[in-house]
């Protein structure tokens, strides 16, 4: 295998599937990258057995073949040129050469035939779905996947086909037993996907989509064999599903839901920025803030003994009874940072209840914080 290629063009692929790569792998192969030369492109492949990715680039192909790198040292090297363009060549006994006709280097690699097989499942039922849509719909789940290690029947969002008013939608929820974010969009066809309980999608593999959608245009997504297929243009893109079962949540929005009459009425900039200045004097023992409601005020305070305090008043629309309740500010401001409605609802039923956030201008989404001792 012998080849040129453009160092941006090289540099922008091998830095797209840097996330995907293992570094600390008991598996040398998953920190490599698969070059395969397909008529007069080159295709790059990368995967860590749960996400598989996959791209063909311009190149200038002089000998046919493939092998292996190591994704790290090609990125190094891509990195560091002052060249506009990279000599690749293989060489016998698993080296590889590689020249910007300043540098040269010769490395060490791994057979093109241990590379996992990264292979589309065949006759896999795709529905086309805006990207901007699917960026929407993830930002404003993902933040509710939980970290812990513990938690693996929360570490991804739950994709779940549902019908509203005669209509299907497609909905993304997500909790870590704290808070939960949900989000309904009409997606065309939606009803073609086979997924009669739901699916789980890990969060790395969130992330993968949404670097996806974010490169303009629409979407191919499908579901078979336990995994979820994406395609854009030459993009390949397949993620493992996690093997578990998302718990009940419909009976916790139906809490939200369920009584209306305290609606707090409030400018999103406003509680988000004093909620971002709750967090300056925030300890990892005082994780709370305070929130006072009046009839045209919200007071929050936050304090913290070995600190100090801090306290802000906003303006808001109110017509309940005053109440006093505690919430963790960062659950706001994750929830509050992705939407773009200017005004914003806060539905509390009392001090023991959920809180729910919604907005004209993000139809569909749903934000729930549950309350906290303070």
């Amino acid at each position: 295998m012998e080849l040129k290629i453009d160092t941006d063009v090289l540099l922008k692929a091998i830095s797209r599937v840097q996330a995907i790569l293992e570094k600390r792998s008991h598996m040398p192969i998953l920190s490599t990258v698969l070059l395969t030369t397909k008529g007069d492109e080159l295709e790059i492949s990368a995967t860590d057995l749960e996400i598989g990715f996959q791209n063909s680039y311009p190149a200038e192909i002089l000998t046919p073949g493939s092998m292996t790198i190591s994704g790290k040292r090609l990125l190094d090297i891509t990195r560091e040129t002052s060249s506009k363009k990279i000599y690749i060549s293989e060489k016998e006994n698993n080296w590889v050469y590689i020249s910007d006709d300043n540098a040269h280097y010769n490395l060490s690699c791994l057979p093109a035939d241990e590379f996992p097989a990264l292979t589309e499942p065949e006759d896999t039922v795709m529905i086309e779905i805006d990207g901007k849509i699917l960026t929407e719909m993830i930002n404003k789940t993902i933040y509710s996947i939980t970290m812990e290690e513990a938690g693996f029947k929360l570490s991804g969002v739950f994709m779940e086909r549902i019908n509203k008013g005669g209509e299907d939608f497609l909905r993304m929820v997500a909790t870590d037993g704290h808070r939960l974010s949900l989000i309904d969009k009409k997606v065309p066809d939606v009803q073609k996907i086979e997924m009669e309980h739901g699916v789980m999608i890990p969060r790395k593999g969130l992330l993968e989509l949404s670097k996806l959608s974010q490169e303009n245009g629409a979407i191919l997504l499908g579901l078979k064999q336990n995994n979820l297929v994406a395609k854009q243009e030459k993009v390949l893109i397949i993620i493992r599903l996690l093997d578990t079962k998302f718990p009940d949540y419909k009976n916790v929005i139906a809490i939200g839901e369920e009584d209306t009459q305290n609606t707090i009425t409030v400018s999103r900039r406003g509680l988000l920025e004093a909620m971002r200045r709750m967090m300056i004097i925030r300890g990892d023992q005082y994780q709370g803030v305070r929130m006072n409601i009046g009839r045209d005020y919200l007071e929050v305070v936050s304090v913290n003994p070995d600190l100090g305090n801090a306290e802000e008043k906003i303006e808001i629309k109110y017509e309940g009874e005053p109440m006093e309740m505690g919430f963790n500010p960062k659950y706001f401001i994750d929830a509050l940072q992705p939407m773009d409605s200017e005004i914003l609802q806060l539905t509390i039923k009392d001090q023991t209840s959920p809180c729910l956030i919604t907005g004209e201008r993000d139809g569909g989404f749903l934000g729930l914080i549950m309350p906290m001792r303070v």
